[in-house]
């Protein structure tokens, strides 16, 4: 049999480029080399896109160095039309091949990459790619988005309030008066961003404006987000091998114990505070009810591949936070270690994942 040759696509602009690195690193170790040819590109902060080394130890996430693409002179060619699925590669002795494509797997967290502007590109170019397609992975990435598809199928979720510079200049007493009736406390965040970078906990309205100008320094969309009361749980949707077919794992639980959040330090930094319990203890009928709940929010989205839905357990039932659709992939992640406790190690994970994703673009 012969191997699909894989483009590993990792780092990119946004805040996130370390974490997308260092999922990079955790798929480098553990593809199965037997079936997969891996050639890793990277994409520098700026944008450049570089022939990277396929060493999985370079992009271990060391908190005293995070890792990163840096610009090494060399210059990945994508191919030049829908016709050719041919890489090339541009260094100092000149312009090479890297011989033709199967797949491009775009491990990137954030905007320039999660946000659908590759998959944008890799459609463009007629390349199959792993994981959601374009109207998903923006919906999925834009918080506002992402709750008023959710709220139109009939999904529960956080109140919330969107909010950008120029509304509040026009109206500010309007647009306070609508954040200050969700309540205290609120959660703050960037409607493009994820891995909690730019988001605050405010338990008092005098600590809003250094919110929100954290928040905008990420996006020029800000939710305000009245904070739910109740369980953090975390589950991993993954589409199947046969068209329309989903399969749901087993939950796992955020359990925050000596932090205001599940902040970025918390999990990427191991800093403490913070124990992530998997699988979760829930009884068989609140089991089987989040797992219909994430399998829907799958769909509003018309997600593909594979997304981890965020809820908190409330009193009332669950209530969805967010849609990852490409979540921390690392060995240690939530959706990994959802899986593995649902009988698929990780090695299994990534190869199922790069299946379908071949699979669905020869349809």
């Amino acid at each position: 049999m012969d191997k699909l040759r894989v483009v590993l696509l990792f780092g990119g602009r946004s805040s996130e480029h370390s974490i997308s690195c260092a999922t990079a690193g955790g798929v480098l170790g553990a593809i199965d080399r037997s079936r997969f040819e891996v050639i890793p590109v990277g994409i520098t902060r700026d944008g450049a896109f570089v022939l990277e080394s396929d060493d999985a130890g370079r992009f271990a996430l060391d908190p005293a160095q995070l890792p990163e693409v840096v610009d090494n002179g060399t210059r990945v060619n994508w191919p030049t039309s829908a016709v050719s699925r041919e890489l090339t590669v541009t260094d100092g002795s000149g312009t090479r091949s890297l011989a033709d494509v199967d797949v491009v797997f775009p491990i990137l967290h954030g905007r320039f990459g999660e946000d659908g502007t590759v998959q944008g590109l890799l459609e463009l170019l007629g390349l199959p790619y792993v994981g959601n397609g374009v109207l998903a992975s923006a919906a999925g990435m834009d918080k506002h988005a992402t709750k008023t598809l959710l709220e139109g199928a009939g999904i529960e979720v956080a109140p919330w309030v969107t909010l950008t510079r120029a509304a509040l200049a026009a109206d500010p007493v309007l647009w306070q008066r609508r954040v200050h009736a969700l309540g205290l406390p609120v959660f703050v965040k960037p409607a493009r961003a994820g891995s909690s970078v730019g988001v605050t906990k405010v338990s008092d309205w005098a600590e809003l404006d250094a919110a929100l100008d954290t928040a905008f320094a990420e996006d020029r969309s800000v939710l305000v987000e009245q904070a739910v009361s109740g369980r953090e749980i975390e589950i991993a949707v993954l589409e199947g091998p046969e068209p329309g077919e989903i399969a749901v794992s087993v939950a796992g639980e955020v359990v925050v114990t000596g932090r205001e959040f599940y902040d970025f330090e918390a999990k990427y930094l191991d800093a403490p505070g913070v124990e992530l319990v998997c699988p979760a203890e829930l009884g068989d009928g609140e089991l089987f009810e989040l797992q219909r709940v994430a399998r829907r929010a799958f769909e509003a989205l018309g997600a593909e591949g594979l997304a981890r839905v965020d809820v908190f357990l409330t009193d009332q039932g669950f209530v969805v936070n967010e849609v990852n659709t490409m979540p921390g992939f690392t060995p240690i992640s939530m959706f990994p270690t959802c899986w593995l406790n649902s009988g698929l190690s990780y090695p299994e994970l990534i190869t199922r994942l790069i299946e379908v994703g071949h699979a669905r673009g020869a349809r």
